[in-house]
């Protein structure tokens, strides 16, 4: 397949070949208007600057790329990015580099915002999160022109591109263990997107240990907001055969569950115990203190950074293994009611 040039691409826009490479360079010379279209157009045609004239222009733009595809209204309670994100400014700063972030309402548009980067060489690298089993944007970045990328998930989901990881099923056995051995033998998990890999992982950890210890295991799917937390919750807990113990995929919405059970006069951790996952300050500030599966979310962010500057520079990528989430017991966990 020809390479597309920016006589092409001048030639689909309606304009000059000079507009062309103001656009794509980011230089003055043609109206906002213009270079959205021109670099839409690049974008569309699978443009992308040759190795040799990315060598000859040594242009950086220190910046890196990090996109979400989620609810803008999740985001501003889920407080994982908030403590990710600053794990990443943290690097980012100490080499004079900026954060472009962009949230999108999907994947396909996402999709469409790495593009329209490599067209117009909008940032040096890229931060890929959530991924699921054949993600798309896993072939994209490992075709010879693509930029640099580091996918924040199990090496099993990232294609042979550079992972940086946490155990996650290792962290739902030992949930599954500890609430095994302390009396539980109706155990629920409030769990996260069907779609994100991660998801997956954790409901194979968890059916698998339920059986192993022959307990009761039951998973209830939401978008990780507190309202679908609090429904979930409310619906077990009023059910025939309420579970005596509920491990959550999120912090934001074991919060909300906790708020379900004193309004409905469900005693924790009497009547039911719960498992907040993250850690944040958040369930610290709970009565009771909640339990929760714990990890360095900042660090975590931090190290992403580094393994990123790392394939900046040209080095062999590889799967990191950054911790083990693990389980901290507080006023929300004790032995199965009798």
């Amino acid at each position: 397949m020809a390479r597309i040039t920016i006589a092409d691409i001048a030639k689909a826009a309606g304009v000059s070949t000079g507009a062309v490479s103001y656009a794509l360079n980011d230089r003055p010379g043609v109206s906002d208007a213009t270079r959205a279209r021109i670099l839409a157009i690049a974008a569309d045609l699978g443009w992308a600057p040759s190795s040799a004239a990315r060598s000859l222009s040594g242009a950086r733009t220190e910046t890196v790329g990090l996109v979400l595809a989620r609810d803008p209204a999740t985001l501003g309670v889920e407080s994982f990015y908030m403590q990710f994100l600053a794990g990443i400014e943290s690097e980012l700063s100490q080499r004079s580099y900026a954060l472009l972030l962009q949230v999108v309402p999907d994947q396909a548009t996402e999709m469409r915002t790495y593009r329209a980067w490599r067209a117009a060489r909008r940032v040096d690298g890229v931060i890929l999160v959530d991924p699921s089993v054949d993600d798309p944007r896993i072939a994209m970045f490992s075709e010879p022109e693509a930029l640099p990328a580091v996918v924040v998930g199990d090496p099993g989901l990232a294609g042979g591109l550079t992972s940086v990881w946490t155990d996650d099923a290792a962290a739902i056995r030992e949930s599954v263990r500890y609430l095994h051995a302390v009396g539980h033998r109706r155990i629920a998990r409030i769990a996260g997107l069907e779609g994100f890999g991660h998801t997956g992982i954790r409901d194979d950890a968890f059916r698998d240990e339920v059986a192993v210890w022959g307990a009761e295991g039951l998973v209830v799917r939401t978008d990780y907001s507190a309202i679908q937390g609090a429904v979930a919750t409310r619906t077990l807990l009023t059910s025939a055969a309420p579970p005596t113990a509920i491990i959550y995929d999120n912090d934001v919405m074991a919060v909300a569950g906790l708020g379900v059970a004193s309004e409905i006069g469900v005693r924790v951790p009497q009547e039911v115990s719960m498992i907040a996952w993250d850690d944040s300050p958040l369930c610290e500030a709970t009565y009771p203190r909640l339990s929760a599966l714990s990890h360095d979310v900042t660090r975590y962010g931090a190290h992403v950074a580094r393994r990123l500057f790392d394939r900046m520079a040209g080095q062999t990528g590889g799967s990191y293994l950054d911790s083990t989430p693990a389980l901290r017991p507080r006023g929300t966990t004790t032995h199965a009611p009798s």
